[in-house]
């Protein structure tokens, strides 16, 4: 008899949250998790002593109703805050992304005009046929859409034309249409080229970069991004809690070193020590290139299955910087309103569209960007609990770093780049860097090192065309090129459903096994 029906490792919240679907359906489940923390990239861990920081994952995606529900995500402490984010550009007034509809449309209309309103309604309606046409809302449905099927699913040739352009267009050819006021419009525009390109390996003008715009707007009903008190680390949390609830085994620390597989089946997974725990069924929450490159032998895989797995892009350009602040900015003028309540918990410096184009042209050749668009979130102004009393925590998010270099060269690159972004935060706040106690900078690679997610791609698989749709994998492969072992699954932000904290990947793999093993139980 094996030690358990079924094994998961990596406790992200994809990993727990199969570990507590197939515990609530009757299974013996052991999760494994190599860090002391648990939630993967959507963690929230203390970094510094006393500041606890959300690390890869700050927000909390539109989740489909299903699963809400079916999860109990809705007894989390999940806010909407009152702001999204505010864009400094230009010397111009701050513009903020309030997250009351209403009162958005009517700052927009008095300090864009109205144009800008349509634009922005212009470009919401149109993600909507690409989300639906990817599946970006549908649970427990595979396989996913063919291509034929994808264009079938418009409803009228404005909606063919949007799948089209989000599948070959650039998010450009979408802004330029809706927003074609570049000095009137340029801080939604960059807005949105931010939105667009920050889980892939584009810029703004590249083909292919639209498809992001239309998954990161996609929402099921009214629901939009929102924040989790705690830090999004508490949604894991709660997974765990209702894992262990119905009898799973969650254990810490311990380094998973292969998957046993014998006879083209899964026996099990082998530790760095040697130890082998036993189970007909694993479940890997790595990414898939991660987990059939590291955790396998090149002799169990097909030559047609390795080629697709090594053709999954993970070149990761993104930067991150945590602060342990003594106290919070102050804006100087124009942009002292930042200052006012909470309006300062999420403060945009992006450059221009063009200029965000040429930052990544520059990152391919191996450039630092000389003014990075990036955010500088500071979660801790409507959560004290994430720093101590008086102090606070906080976070950048940057692009573009080159990642086609060598770790010497990226060391550099990343002091460089941590350099450029707190200048260009004391050109607007001049007190900040007398008031960073310590920084932490991390280029993507770090994130690799941390959580084993190749090229320390968040993602586990770029969101871009030809990593999504029918060309995403699910629990067990692709629908042209299924995983060739019996009894392994996936169920990471690599698979149909993700990226992002969505839960789809975790949720469809739970109930995959449950299904496929119930004849056996």
């Amino acid at each position: 008899m094996s030690d358990y029906d079924a094994i998961v490792i990596g406790a992200g919240h994809n990993g727990l949250t199969a570990a507590a679907v197939m515990a609530r359906g009757g299974l013996r489940v052991l999760c494994l998790e190599k860090n002391h923390f648990i939630g993967g990239m959507a963690s929230t861990t203390e970094l510094i002593r006393g500041f606890r920081f959300e690390l890869a994952g700050s927000i909390q995606f539109p989740v489909p109703n299903e699963i809400f529900e079916d999860l109990d995500l809705g007894s989390c402490p999940i806010y909407e805050p009152e702001v999204q984010s505010a864009s400094i550009s230009e010397g111009r007034q701050p513009i903020f992304l309030y997250s009351d509809p209403e009162r958005l449309l009517e700052h927009l209309g008095e300090t864009l005009g109205i144009e800008a309103v349509l634009g922005m309604a212009e470009v919401a309606a149109w993600a909507e046929a690409p989300a639906r046409a990817i599946g970006r809302f549908d649970v427990r449905t595979w396989p996913p859409r063919s291509l034929d099927e994808m264009w079938d699913c418009a409803a009228n040739e404005t909606e063919r034309e949007a799948i089209r352009t989000a599948m070959f267009g650039s998010v450009m050819d979408v802004v330029d249409r809706y927003l074609p006021d570049k000095s009137k419009h340029a801080p939604v525009r960059s807005m949105l080229s931010f939105l667009a390109v920050n889980s892939t390996f584009r810029g703004p003008y590249s083909p292919g970069s639209a498809l992001c715009l239309a998954f990161a707007l996609a929402s099921p009903g009214t629901a939009t991004m929102s924040k989790v008190r705690g830090g999004l680390g508490t949604m894991a949390d709660h997974l765990h809690a209702m894992f262990v609830r119905h009898g799973g085994e969650l254990r810490r620390h311990v380094k998973v070193s292969g998957i046993v597989v014998e006879d083209g089946a899964v026996r099990g997974v082998r530790f760095g020590d040697g130890e082998v725990a036993t189970a007909p069924v694993v479940v890997s929450n790595l990414d898939p290139t991660a987990t059939f490159t590291q955790l396998m032998d090149a002799d169990d895989l097909p030559d047609a299955f390795a080629r697709r797995v090594a053709a999954i892009d993970h070149r990761a350009a993104y930067f991150q910087a945590h602060f342990a602040l003594s106290g919070l900015p102050e804006y100087g003028a124009p942009y002292e309103a930042l200052n006012e309540g909470q309006l300062g918990r999420n403060v945009t410096f992006f450059e221009t569209a063009e200029q965000m184009q040429r930052d990544f042209e520059g990152c391919v050749r191996g450039e630092v960007p000389r003014s990075p668009s990036f955010n500088l979130q500071i979660p801790s102004l409507d959560d004290p609990s994430l720093a101590p009393p008086g102090k606070h925590a906080a976070s950048s998010f940057a692009f573009y770093l080159p990642v086609a270099t060598d770790r010497e060269s990226q060391a550099r690159q990343r002091d460089e780049m941590a350099e450029r972004i707190v200048a260009k935060i004391a050109s607007v706040a001049p007190n900040f860097p007398d008031l960073v106690e310590r920084q932490l900078n991390y280029p993507a690679y770090t994130y690799e090192l941390m959580f084993g997610c190749t090229g320390g791609d968040f993602t586990h698989g770029l969101l871009q065309p030809e990593f999504m749709g029918p060309f995403r994998p699910g629990p067990r492969g692709w629908p042209d090129n299924p995983v060739p072992v019996d009894g392994l699954y996936l169920c990471g932000a690599g698979c149909h459903g993700g990226p992002g904290v969505t839960f789809i990947p975790g949720y469809n793999c739970g109930y995959a096994v449950l299904e496929g093993t119930s004849d056996r139980l």
